[in-house]
């Protein structure tokens, strides 16, 4: 099982100044951290898209290819590409180049997205939502694998006969995995064409996802494609530290991320109550010490049969110095112990 981290670049809420942290100096962070996980020895790194003052990265691909330039073996993937507002020949040539510096090591998680600024932002209407992603997923892996493409659809121009490049390493194909909330139909959708399947679980009770997981591999055999190739990871907020002031402290920074998405879709003020209940065994929190963190992975692995973990690890912003123990404790301590 191969063990990441993802990120959305939080930005942390000055109270006094009324402002957000610097983007500049959030992104900057990032870089190091993602340093830091590629020589503690974790396999992938994920990194958001959104396009909102509380989050400093509109354009993973733009960080991923500068972290390749500072790390030699993680995988960098996009967590996720908002495909619906993006247009897919761009997403090709932008993750194709990042896996041309990189070696070979990019791949791309696409997804609908938990929030949809970038549809008016980039002139999309709401109303072609499900026909938008359906679309241009269709073309992304048409692109993946065919140099010559010809591909016709409803809501963009046609193509005919043209090539994409510059080419990825493994004979042009990147690694595109299928990013979901829970919605049993996208999962369908990536069993039948063979997608690896990334789901977040990031509230409630991981079990809660069991019946889901198991409808996609059963989906995903009866399509035909080989049971020795499914892959299958989920990605769940998490925080290492082996001492319990800093994970009791860690709740304000949470809350204040939850309560801010919250405001704009009705959810009453997160509680303490509802961050231990997480921390539990059953919950879905992987924040705690070292062997807290890497039973509930193992945990994961036991009752999904997954293929990849990620932990979430930026969300509230914490401070740099504490996210940096936090990643090496997961890379050297968590990471030998769940394996």
């Amino acid at each position: 099982m191969e063990l990441g981290i993802g990120m959305f670049g939080d930005l942390a809420f000055d109270q006094k100044t009324r402002k957000y942290k610097d983007a500049g100096i959030k992104i900057r962070e990032i870089l190091g951290q993602i340093k830091l996980m590629d020589e503690v020895g974790i396999d992938v790194f994920a990194m958001g898209e959104h396009h909102r003052p509380d989050y400093a990265v509109s354009s993973p691909e733009m960080v991923l290819a500068a972290a390749a330039s500072i790390t030699k073996n993680i995988k960098l993937a996009s967590g996720v590409t908002v495909l619906s507002s993006s247009e897919p020949v761009k997403v090709y040539e932008d993750f194709a180049t990042l896996d041309l510096i990189s070696n070979g090591r990019a791949e791309i998680f696409v997804g609908r997205g938990s929030f949809i600024e970038s549809f008016p932002l980039y002139g999309y209407s709401l109303n072609d939502y499900e026909q938008l992603f359906d679309e241009k997923l269709d073309l992304l892996l048409k692109i993946n694998s065919e140099e010559n493409v010809s591909w016709k659809g409803k809501l963009r121009a046609p193509m005919e006969n043209q090539t994409v490049y510059p080419r990825a390493k493994n004979n042009g194909k990147i690694p595109i995995w299928r990013a979901v909330g829970g919605t049993p139909q996208s999962v369908l959708s990536a069993a039948k064409l063979g997608m690896p399947l990334v789901v977040a679980i990031i509230g409630g009770m991981p079990i809660q996802f069991k019946n889901l997981i198991e409808f996609y591999k059963q989906e995903y055999l009866a399509a035909g494609h080989p049971e020795s190739e499914m892959q299958i990871a989920i990605h769940s907020h998490t925080f290492v530290s082996e001492d319990q002031n800093v994970i009791d402290g860690y709740f304000e920074n949470y809350k204040s991320q939850m309560d801010r998405i919250g405001a704009t879709r009705g959810w009453s003020p997160y509680t303490k109550m509802q961050y231990e209940g997480g921390r539990a065994k059953e919950g879905a929190l992987f924040i705690g010490n070292v062997n807290e963190v890497a039973d509930k992975i193992a945990y994961m692995k036991e009752i999904f049969g997954i293929t990849r973990f990620i932990g979430h690890m930026d969300v509230g912003d914490p401070e740099n110095e504490v996210m940096m123990k936090s990643i090496e404790l997961f890379g050297e301590k968590v990471a030998p112990e769940v394996r």
